[in-house]
């Protein structure tokens, strides 16, 4: 008689809760919940629908990953249109409402991680700020240094430490480019094509995507190895007030605005976009954070602004299945 010791090479794990350490197709014990598991790869990236926002908002920063996002700042649904300050913690279910910024904004930027993130320039009462504010895990503080160019509706990326505010509106329409190094802003070289409204992915102000934009929309795709920028491959689909999140040759774009709304998705490997998989609801200037395999879409303008919030995996993603009888 077979056994799986005797056909794989190894007993079965024994494991209280998700083995993360499972490698393809290997089987383990649950114990938690008294169950046979295994490990799968996804073929199909999807869109599925996630916990929602407490407040319905757009033009708003989200940082960090699709299971610990931090989303700060946006639109709500006002009239006039008004500045939210409101900050809000995602842990892959729902949100929670936190401390808020110091200055409300939306169309601004955000850098870093749940509970090291950075918030800068952005729209605010009555125009542009170049203001920065550092974010511990529980409060936002106001921190010295300044954009040297106050602008909103610009591309963003990087760490709390480490970050990037590329192109966006003074007016007008610029293509400077700003980095932060933990301490000061600085001017760097310009993007090849100016542009506001669009979407950047990226690990630090040394390694970065930006990519789409306006007006009118476009589909350029520039690459940053922390002195200059590079022409690429352009995305399958020009549009503007798009997201994106990742690294600079991994990289995922979706939503925004063509002639219209569009949901579509595209993935980069470091050398050209691919269609894949489309939001379940196209949507603008919404908040983009994760990964290229785990994202969130959350927040932006449906028609009217919403507070949904979606989630993607994609193909190549590791998913747990248990196993049943049927």
């Amino acid at each position: 008689m077979s056994t799986y010791k005797k056909e794989v090479g190894t007993a079965v794990q024994n494991n209280a809760g998700d083995y993360t350490g499972a490698v393809q197709g290997q089987l383990w014990y649950n114990s938690t919940n008294a169950s046979f598991q295994f490990r799968n790869l996804t073929t199909v990236g999807s869109w599925a629908t996630g916990g929602s926002l407490n407040e319905a908002k757009q033009e708003l920063a989200g940082v960090g990953t699709q299971t610990a996002t931090l989303a700060f700042g946006g639109q709500p649904v006002s009239e006039p249109p008004t500045n939210s300050a409101q900050t809000e913690s995602y842990n892959g279910a729902s949100w929670t409402e936190l401390n808020d910024l110091n200055t409300g904004r939306r169309r601004h930027g955000g850098s870093g991680t749940q509970t090291a993130a950075l918030a800068f320039g952005g729209l605010g009462d009555p125009g542009n700020l170049n203001s920065t504010e550092s974010w511990n895990g529980t409060s936002w503080t106001a921190v010295p240094a300044t954009l040297n160019t106050a602008r909103s509706f610009f591309g963003f990326t990087g760490t709390q430490t480490s970050a990037l505010a590329i192109g966006g509106l003074i007016p007008p329409t610029v293509a400077s480019v700003e980095s932060y190094n933990g301490t000061s802003w600085t001017e760097v070289n310009d993007l090849n094509t100016g542009r506001y409204a669009l979407a950047a992915s990226g690990t630090d102000n040394t390694s970065a995507l930006a990519f789409g934009g306006g007006f009118p929309v476009k589909a350029n795709t520039e690459s940053w190895n922390g002195t200059s920028w590079t022409e690429l491959n352009d995305l399958n689909t020009a549009r503007s007030s798009l997201a994106g999140t990742g690294t600079q040759t991994s990289a995922l774009a979706f939503g925004g605005a063509a002639t219209v709304n569009v949901a579509n998705t595209e993935e980069w490997n470091g050398t050209s976009w691919t269609e894949v998989a489309d939001l379940a609801t196209a949507r603008i200037a919404m908040a983009g954070s994760g990964t290229q395999l785990a994202a969130l879409a959350s927040g932006g303008e449906i028609s009217p602004i919403t507070a949904a919030t979606e989630e993607w995996t994609g193909a190549g993603a590791p998913v747990t299945k248990t196993v049943t009888t049927a």
